[in-house]
């Protein structure tokens, strides 16, 4: 007997989100010739970035080479918090503690600037403020966990608690962690939804946004930038790049220096058909967003009105087609919550993830000439703030950091030219140091 399809009869290769907001065609226009500042990238930090400096009266022009949020803006998980992911990584030394200390507490005011726009804009993207789980892969990240919550609570205000095995049972309806993190500054929401009531903002502040208009060559003369896009070419007195993850992709001639620094990562997703009400309370009753303490995380909540579970994690570090992605998503979300077995998956996407090699993401730059970098996984909220405090760090003309991610350019390698040819085997190890933990035999811990 042949085994049922996972997919449903109306599956998609594009983000559930897009039923929300997708990113819009933009109709053929004629561009100023002459602008203060050219954002090139319109994704969260660019429109944010934007919107800052429509409203202090700036001309500001955001340029995209595709449609308005394609990228990783409208693809996310949509999880959001407060400095939960800053300097994680499985492989880096700790920060000294008063730069750990100045960077969760700009990471706690990234939280409440994101929840001020929501409220001052009139934002409505199905935001759950819920708060997060990290389910513990091996009793022995407990102790390590531990320590970070206690920064966590001390610098950015993070209502983090440590939960036993029973704990975390009552938070998701599974018995795959050996406990959980609680994290009560955080939740999820419609990310889509979000980036377009951003773009919806800078628009009536008076920010000019169009995609599908590459950036071909960046000049500077005379204290000015000529700028030669697809649509003709323009002056500009400043230029910002934020183009993250896709600086290789859209910025590959004109940033070079920013793409060495940033390492684009695939990462995908998967949405589940509508499920019964009560099933879908049982996989997670208090609609928290869940994500792990392993190398390679998988990452889940449901969606807004509480139908769906949405699935993401680093399905293969090898390029794959939507549906193999989607059947390799499809195995985690089972190990975790088996009693989704024979349900169908209706979309399945994937996008980039900006990395960089100290795992912090980077504003920075002077002379008309500024970036903003590597989100490092905590896109929605962390690139919303660092596009505003670029914004006023041009408003100010300030030589001095406005914040503790304003330190240049990310650190780059001698060996990378923007390039990941190491991501396949860099990220197949680190599964496979994850499932080798936990096979491992437990420990005892306090």
């Amino acid at each position: 007997m042949a085994r049922k399809s996972i997919f449903s009869d109306d599956f998609s290769p594009t983000p559930w989100w897009w039923a929300g907001f997708a990113p819009p065609a933009d109709p053929p226009a004629d561009l100023p010739r002459h602008v203060g500042t050219l954002i090139v990238g319109a994704g969260y930090a660019g429109v944010a970035c934007a919107l800052r400096l429509a409203e202090a009266g700036e001309e500001v022009l955001v340029l995209d080479a595709a449609a308005l949020g394609f990228g990783a803006s409208t693809r996310s998980g949509g999880q959001v918090s407060g400095g939960v992911n800053v300097g994680r990584s499985p492989t880096r030394k700790p920060l000294p503690e008063a730069r750990k200390a100045a960077l969760l507490r700009d990471a706690a005011a990234a939280f409440t600037l994101f929840e001020e726009l929501l409220s001052r804009h009139q934002i409505s993207c199905g935001y759950h403020r819920t708060g997060r789980i990290n389910g513990i892969w091996t009793p022995q990240h407990v102790q390590a966990w531990k320590n970070r919550a206690e920064d966590l609570n001390r610098y950015a205000d993070s209502d983090v608690r440590i939960l036993s095995r029973a704990e975390c049972r009552r938070e998701i309806g599974s018995d795959f962690y050996h406990g959980g993190v609680s994290i009560g500054r955080a939740g999820h929401l419609q990310p889509a939804e979000y980036y377009g009531g951003l773009l919806a903002a800078a628009r009536r502040a008076g920010a000019r946004c169009h995609g599908e208009t590459p950036v071909r060559q960046v000049r500077r003369a005379d204290g000015t930038y000529t700028v030669e896009t697809s649509r003709g070419n323009l002056t500009a007195e400043r230029i910002v790049f934020a183009t993250n993850a896709y600086a290789g992709t859209y910025a590959r001639g004109v940033a070079p220096d920013l793409r060495r620094g940033v390492i684009p990562v695939s990462t995908h997703m998967i949405a589940t058909e509508e499920l019964p009400q009560e099933l879908a309370r049982s996989l997670l009753p208090t609609d928290r967003a869940i994500s792990e303490t392993c190398r390679v995380i998988s990452h889940y909540r449901l969606s807004p009105d509480g139908r769906r579970l949405l699935f993401g994690s680093r399905a293969t570090f090898f390029p794959a087609g939507e549906r193999h992605t989607a059947e390799l998503l499809y195995r985690g979300m089972i190990a975790r919550f088996p009693q989704l077995a024979g349900r169908c998956i209706t979309h399945s996407w994937g996008g980039q993830v900006a990395m960089t090699f100290d795992h912090l993401p980077h504003i920075g730059g002077g002379e008309g000439r500024f970036f903003v970098t590597g989100c490092n996984g905590s896109g929605v909220v962390m690139m919303t703030y660092l596009g505003h405090e670029l914004a006023k760090k041009i408003l100010a003309d300030a030589s001095e950091p406005m914040c503790a991610y304003d330190d240049g350019l990310p650190p780059h390698h001698a060996l990378y030219d923007g390039t990941p040819w190491f991501m396949p085997m860099v990220g197949s190890w680190f599964q496979f140091r994850d499932r080798l933990e936990r096979r491992e035999p437990e420990k005892t811990h306090a």
